[in-house]
């Protein structure tokens, strides 16, 4: 059992020997979660809430959980990637004792990780599989449940950066539920109780049917940013402050955002970031990794305009207009002038390349102040130098 720590230099002490001891291994990201069980099987979860994610920071912390593990024989293997371990009464009265010192002032913004230790000292005895603790060390694939959200907590959080985290196997490790509000529901289970359910009036309200919760069933986005249908942001998105989300034919996957004020109107699929003051206009979609990009993700610059229902296949550099109903990939072949050449080559000093008239998206990918449109007459696909400048209504942002 940890003894009770007295003061703040002994807490301090008491930190640094756990990290020169055997026990620690520093994480990369840790927490403490709240996990919903299966209906029918009461071993599967099916959600992992955290009120607190903590991502390359709070060591303390953690070298104080891992004791708190250690003391109750709960050991992790120091070459495993994750581990995730269910929270006892032993384990919180251990972290009581060596929080000690900051007990009192955790509250607010103070001190958040012991806040969640003093919460769970008042349901820990009521609720006591419904808490498990999270380490990741290693940015390896994930392999449960709550590492998954884990990593998904910090990519909507803004902590890890996007197309920064390992997410492969994740659709294989979450499970298909009908979601009713915040609650996971197993779809099995809505099977074998469905008439009793229907007969009584208690069946529930089934928003969506998916592996991943809505970004705003866990994230309270920064004042500024808005997003009008809950059903457009899929959670492991991540929204700079500032960006709007309008209804309608508007959606953000996961490990796909933006990186600063945007107005989003289209599709930004998985992995494709967008950067600030861009405007994604109405049904316009930037094509993921899975849709056409050759597995390459695709990143939108600065103060760009996708125009309505068109659709973009390349990466964009700053300053960058896709002309509405336009499709612009990889293939596509666009005529350039030789006027327009000069002017975007110096735009674009690092584009070292001979002029010819006719060049495939994919090597126009990453530059700046393109403007794609089609010839209304000819249908001939043409690129231009850009001369109109792109900007958002600060009002609204």
């Amino acid at each position: 059992m940890i003894a009770t720590i007295g003061n703040r230099e002994d807490f301090a002490k008491f930190v640094e020997e756990i990290k020169k001891s055997d026990i620690y291994k520093e994480p990369l990201g840790f927490g403490i979660c709240r996990v919903d069980r299966g209906q029918k099987n009461r071993d599967t979860i099916l959600q992992a809430t955290f009120p607190l994610v903590n991502w390359k920071e709070n060591f303390g912390s953690a070298a104080v959980y891992l004791k708190a593990l250690y003391e109750c024989n709960l050991e992790f293997d120091k070459n495993c990637s994750e581990a995730v371990f269910d929270i006892t009464r032993e384990f919180v009265d251990n972290c009581l004792n060596a929080f000690a010192p900051y007990l009192t002032e955790a509250k607010a913004d103070a001190h958040k990780n012991v806040q969640i230790i003093k919460y769970l000292d008042t349901v820990i005895d009521v609720e006591c599989d419904s808490y498990k603790i999270v380490f990741l060390f290693e940015d390896d694939a994930p392999k449960s449940v709550e590492s998954v959200y884990l990593k998904l907590y910090a990519l909507s959080l803004g902590k890890a950066p996007l197309r920064g985290v390992n997410l492969n196997g994740a659709f294989g490790i979450l499970k298909n539920v009908a979601w009713s509000g915040n609650t996971p529901i197993e779809l099995e289970w809505l099977r074998e109780n469905e008439l009793e359910l229907k007969l009584s009036g208690e069946y529930p309200v089934i928003d969506s049917v998916d592996k991943f919760p809505r970004f705003l069933q866990h994230i309270i986005p920064a004042d500024n940013t808005r997003i009008l249908d809950s059903s457009k942001v899929r959670f492991g998105a991540q929204l700079a402050a500032g960006t709007t989300v309008m209804p309608g034919a508007s959606y953000i996957n996961f490990n796909a955002g933006t990186l600063g004020p945007v107005m989003v109107e289209g599709r930004i699929s998985s992995s494709a970031v967008v950067g600030k003051g861009s405007d994604i206009g109405g049904g316009a979609s930037i094509l993921g990794v899975l849709s056409g990009t050759s597995g390459n993700p695709i990143s939108i610059g600065e103060n760009c305009l996708l125009g309505a229902n068109s659709v973009t296949g390349i990466p964009l550099g700053d300053g960058c207009i896709v002309d509405a109903g336009i499709a612009v990939l990889e293939g596509t072949k666009f005529y350039m002038s030789q006027k327009d050449f000069d002017k975007i080559k110096e735009a674009n000093p690092e584009w070292n390349v001979e002029y010819k008239e006719f060049f495939k998206g994919r090597e126009l990918s990453g530059l700046n102040g393109l403007h794609f449109r089609q010839d209304s007459t000819t249908g001939q696909m043409k690129v231009f130098r850009s001369n109109k400048e792109v900007k958002l209504n600060e009002e609204l942002h």
